[in-house]
């Protein structure tokens, strides 16, 4: 590959204004900077809108008048990046991602060094204290050839089936072939659909070399008790087991079997596993009797109710 696609970032947010201030200007300041970046605001009452239109009046606002979950904003700015003139590669994070220096020219210089061309490419995604944020650290590729994993090693890589949205480098022409996210999931396995289903017979990569960091406010991974939002959990991977075009059938006997068997360690270790009971009782029912809504309907009702 010897040119360099365009390159869009899209950041998501929701009432973080402090959070996406720090996001905006790690954008800003890196060594290879994006071609252009778009903010999705979903629905913020912290007066986000303003505050980049007024400090960052280079960045394209795409203010959505109903707050459609992290699904809905970037499957909304990925949207809004293909429509984008020159758009090749698309850069995605949330609002409480902050990347190092040198962490897009990371990604472009493992894309051009590896051998045939990765659809997606991942950052390696630290906590505030810089450890290994396990909440977003991607797996290596189950079942990956030898030769696949020489030639990521070759590169400081290493072949993945999966990413989360903190930080990943896709490219558009596999997004316009394999759908938007799906923005009915509202949160959670969004990215996860979404990438298993574009690298789905691709090359994906995860990037040691290309680092930010993720300021949650809590350490920890995806054993943590989620409360109210295990609902989410269990419907949205009732909708990736049954409807998603991600994983072939063989994965979805393993991916399936690993949920069950975290969901039981999440329950054993909660304090309040009557609103896991309820969450999961009510995901089952609407993961089977509902599909999610189209994305484009999401996405447009979500424009037609912005008044700016």
């Amino acid at each position: 590959m010897s040119t360099v696609p365009r390159v869009t970032a899209v950041v998501v947010t929701h009432d973080r204004r402090d959070l996406l201030t720090e996001a905006l200007e790690a954008l800003a300041a890196q060594t290879r900077r994006p071609d252009s970046v778009i903010v999705v605001d979903n629905a913020s009452t912290d007066g986000t809108p303003g505050l980049v239109r007024e400090r960052f009046p280079e960045a394209d606002l795409l203010a959505l008048g109903a707050n459609t979950g992290g699904a809905g904003g970037f499957a909304a700015g990925i949207a809004r990046a293909l429509d984008t003139p020159g758009t090749g590669l698309i850069w995605l994070m949330d609002d409480d991602t902050v990347p190092e220096p040198g962490a897009l020219a990371a990604l472009l210089d493992a894309r051009e060094r590896a051998s045939g061309e990765p659809v997606l490419i991942a950052s390696r995604v630290v906590w505030t204290d810089g450890r290994d944020h396990p909440m977003n650290t991607p797996r290596v590729k189950p079942g990956a050839s030898r030769a696949e994993l020489d030639a990521a090693q070759e590169i400081g890589c290493r072949p993945v089936r999966s990413a989360s949205f903190v930080s990943v480098l896709v490219d558009a022409a596999a997004v316009r072939e394999r759908g938007l996210p799906v923005a009915d999931y509202f949160l959670w396995n969004d990215d996860f659909e979404f990438t298993t289903r574009l690298l789905r017979g691709r090359i994906g990569l995860y990037c040691p070399a290309s680092v930010v960091v993720h300021k949650t406010g809590t350490f920890g991974g995806t054993d943590a008790d989620p409360g109210d939002r295990f609902y989410y959990e269990v419907r949205n991977k009732i909708w990736l087991f049954t409807r998603s075009r991600g994983l072939a059938p063989a994965e979805r006997v393993v991916y399936a079997g690993s949920s069950i068997r975290r969901w039981a360690r999440t329950y054993l270790r909660s304090h309040d596993r009557a609103t896991l009971r309820k969450g999961l009782r009510e995901g089952v029912r609407d993961g089977l009797r509902r599909r999610p809504r189209p994305t484009e309907e999401v996405i447009s009702t979500a424009l037609r109710r912005y008044d700016p």
